[in-house]
């Protein structure tokens, strides 16, 4: 019996009326579904849209888009669908095939209601689903999971095609993914990944933002950020975590202490993956107001309990800020206005009185896509700016370099008096001197304000800790909260052994597993993430593994990782801007990781062009495995999660990281088969001057 497909109905009972057209798992998997084609029912006003995309075609590329979309269904229905395509490309600057989205629920529904032949591919079809789910992605119908543009798909017959191949797929096949379009099934191995996904591979000369729009336009190619393109994202618990270390790691190194009691952060975005800091401040102490100018995201993140409190009024944000700091309560405060006003507000309060009311600065706008979207201009109003956006760019763009250049003279004056202020690794301080149009200081990774990081985590990275995630494809609470629990079992046995450096990693990671299940969390699937070092996660994934096997978890889990991690991206402005050998522009480590995890056991792999701080910017790749209680899946996690990470650790070994020279060593020790080519520091500095002296002579 096929566990993975519905079972057929009773022929007896008299059926209910027929459902609308592809309203169930069955029907989605089925294909396009072009006999008849569905209703167009164009795009649900009850749904946060993506900005219209201005990718200037000309006349011919027009006519070339418009064929590339039609070539996903036969000629007799051309007729029909190349009008609305065309009116889709003229209004939207995209084809997404608003016909063919779903009428029902897309979420992530348990593994066994899909229909399909193997579970490493209903597995898959579960995190697709999760990744579009209204409650989950940034904006769902265009098939946009966060940041902004970061794409699941490019359009909706990708989707349809893509689930109607994971149904029928065997465990002798692999799917193969080019941005988006869905390649086909080619024979492979049952060791063989299910998946293989690449997003915007570009020839290097070609990887610019303005051939990008074009090429997304045409069909062509597409922008999966990081764990959108790849499949993994997990909501905006994805990040939390990652923020809360942060906040912790910024209060050691810039306060002098862990404990953010009373404590004020300033920031902006509460949209995708920016949505997860005001539920990291609180979790860390202190007190986390964040800026969003959409007022959707704001309603939505508070309606989801992440958000304690929102206000367009400046004047109130300040009062709470006095009373929080007084009282040193967790306060998690979102302004619904721009956040140079906020920045603005709180020099003149400065200025004022002298009260320096902020201790910690940061920003997560999109600034990856900043004149498409991702930062929206103090001058205009948000209504203003999606329409100039639109009408004339050239002006939004102005618009946009001008507030940039407001902005970082208010987080100037603030960091003059004591305020820390870093970059988040989305572009910001990049954008901020290309607006300023001014070289950087010092190298060409160097800023006035360090990235996250160079200043938090790299250290953390480099000591093999990276964002571990889980996903109980049953969708049950109960399964949830027993991986907790292995998790935190599993690092508390870890812990009492290790060394000193790491042990506060290890108790902060703790402390958040044993809190995790009490702070609502979960948005969409039944996920999971902490930060773990190599062994960590072997050990993690293992015993969940042997749950599955003993029936203490009752269906498959998959593990997975953010792409922001010790060995997933090369990303000269984020993941390996404290890499300091010349090597940070350079893509082998993602490239490595991709292949590696593919040939060790990966149920799926992906590798992108962008992620993060841009198209062009970064390379990285990403990976899904799924653990089923066999000894096999045992063999695969520990084969590839260990290279996963030591990948990157050998990586910044070489580059002159001391953390990851020592993570190395102690790697090297506890696996034999393991060597690694280490450096020899030059001791005496001298001896280059002298050699490089003698050299002009």
């Amino acid at each position: 019996m096929n566990l993975f497909s519905f079972p057929n109905s009773n022929p007896y009972v008299e059926p209910p009326p027929p459902p609308p057209p592809m309203s169930t798992l069955e029907e989605i998997c089925s294909g396009p579904l072009v006999e008849p084609l569905p209703e167009n029912r164009g795009r649900n006003p009850g749904l946060p849209h993506a900005p219209t995309r201005t990718p200037h075609l000309t006349a011919a590329e027009e006519r070339l888009a418009l064929r590339n979309a039609l070539r996903y269904f036969p000629p007799c229905h051309h007729a029909t669908l190349a009008p609305e395509f065309a009116q889709e490309l003229r209004q939207h600057g995209h084809i997404y095939m608003y016909r063919f989205c779903p009428p029902m629920r897309i979420k992530a529904y348990p593994i066994h209601q899909y229909p399909c032949r193997t579970p490493q591919a209903a597995a898959i079809m579960l995190m697709i689903m999760n990744n579009l789910d209204p409650a989950v992605a940034q904006f769902p119908q265009e098939l946009v999971t966060y940041g902004g543009n970061g794409q699941v798909f490019s359009n909706w017959a990708q989707f349809r095609l893509v689930m109607h191949y994971l149904s029928v797929m065997t465990e002798e096949q692999t799917l193969v993914l080019y941005s988006g379009h869905p390649m086909g099934l080619f024979p492979s191995l049952p060791s063989s990944p299910r998946a293989i996904i690449t997003n915007g591979m570009v020839i290097p000369n070609y990887s610019s933002r303005e051939q990008y729009e074009k090429m997304f336009a045409l069909g062509v190619s597409m922008y999966g950020q990081m764990t959108a393109g790849s499949y993994c994202y997990i909501g905006p618990q994805g990040i939390v975590h990652g923020t809360m270390l942060t906040l912790l790691n910024a209060g050691r190194r810039y306060l002098g202490s862990g404990d953010l009691r009373g404590r004020v952060l300033v920031t902006s975005g509460l949209g995708g993956m920016s949505g997860a800091q005001a539920k990291a401040a609180v979790i860390a102490g202190c007190i986390g107001v964040v800026a969003e100018v959409d007022e959707a995201p704001i309603r939505k993140r508070h309606e989801q309990g992440w958000l304690m409190e929102m206000s367009s009024s400046l004047d109130h944000c300040i009062q709470r800020i006095r009373e929080a700091r007084a009282a040193k309560l967790p306060l998690s405060l979102g302004y619904h206005g721009n956040i140079v006003d906020l920045w603005e507000r709180l020099v003149l309060e400065y200025q004022r009185s002298g009260e320096l009311l902020v201790d910690l600065g940061s920003d997560q706008t999109s600034l990856h896509n900043p004149f498409s979207g991702g930062y929206y201009p103090v001058q205009l109003s948000f209504r203003q700016a999606n329409q100039l956006m639109a009408s004339s760019p050239g002006q939004f763009r102005t618009a946009v370099e001008e507030s940039l250049k407001r902005h970082v003279a208010a987080i100037d004056t603030l960091a003059e008096a004591g305020m820390f202020f870093w970059d988040y690794g989305n572009a910001f301080l990049l954008e901020a001197q290309r607006a300023a149009k001014e070289e950087g200081s010092g190298g060409a990774t160097e800023f006035r304000y360090p990235s996250y990081v160079q200043h938090i985590m790299g250290d953390i990275f480099s000591l093999g800790f990276g964002p571990f995630r889980w996903v109980c494809t049953s969708c049950d609470p109960k399964d949830l909260e027993v991986t907790d629990q292995i998790a935190a079992t599993v690092l508390e046995e870890i812990a009492v052994g290790v060394s000193e450096g790491v042990r506060q990693q290890y108790h902060d990671n703790i402390r958040w597993i044993r809190e995790a299940g009490k702070h609502q969390m979960v948005v969409g699937s039944m996920a999971r993430i902490l930060y773990s070092d190599q062994k960590g996660r072997v050990c993690i994934a293992l015993a969940i593994n042997k749950a599955i096997a003993d029936g203490r978890v009752s269906a498959p889990v998959v593990i997975s990782r953010d792409h922001h991690d010790v060995s997933g991206t090369d990303s000269p402005f984020r993941e390996t801007s404290n890499v300091y050998d010349g090597s940070a522009f350079c893509a082998d480590m993602a490239v490595q990781n991709f292949v590696g995890d593919a040939f060790r056991g990966a149920t799926w792999v992906s590798l992108h062009n962008g992620g993060g701080v841009g198209w062009g910017e970064v390379m990285n790749g990403g990976f899904g495995l799924v653990l089923d209680g066999s000894e096999e899946a045992a063999k695969r996690a520990s084969l590839m999660l260990n290279w996963d990470v030591s990948n990157g650790v050998a990586r910044r070994c070489w580059s002159g990281n001391s953390n990851a020279y020592e993570t190395m060593e102690r790697s090297m020790e506890a696996e034999t088969q393991l060597r690694v080519t280490m450096p020899y520091a030059v001791e005496d500095q001298r001896v280059l001057d002298q050699a490089l002296d003698q050299a002009l002579d």
